[in-house]
């Protein structure tokens, strides 16, 4: 099962009781990956998403800060509906709350979540 976020607030989220204040990603098959960076802080580029491209999923949702200030690009977006794979993009905490009741419901998650802005 994929893990759970227990809280999230501005710069900060736990996941399954560890604490990050840096941005993550979380995959059903790497887990929790920290520190993740992108090469424009507040632009998500499929450069940014490249180790991801493939993992086996049925949703991919982009957590765009607090404030909703991270923008994903188009072709970012059109790679995985390619796949057929669902692309949620909302704020921080609304995306929080979407995967968690994803992955409750059963599905296959990944996340990426800018934890500021």
């Amino acid at each position: 099962m994929q893990p759970k976020i227990n809280i999230y607030d501005f710069g900060y989220i736990d996941v399954d009781g560890v604490e990050y204040s840096r941005d993550i990603v979380i995959s059903p098959t790497k887990g929790v990956t920290t520190n993740w960076w992108r090469r424009e802080g507040h632009r998500i580029s499929i450069e940014d998403v490249k180790d991801y491209l493939f993992e086996p999923v049925d949703l991919v949702i982009f957590g765009v800060g607090f404030y909703g200030m991270v923008k994903v690009d188009e072709d970012v977006i059109e790679f995985y509906r390619s796949r057929n794979i669902d692309v949620v993009i909302k704020d921080s905490m609304k995306a929080v709350e979407e995967y968690n009741k994803a992955i409750e419901a059963g599905k296959r998650v990944l996340l990426f979540i800018h934890l500021t802005c």
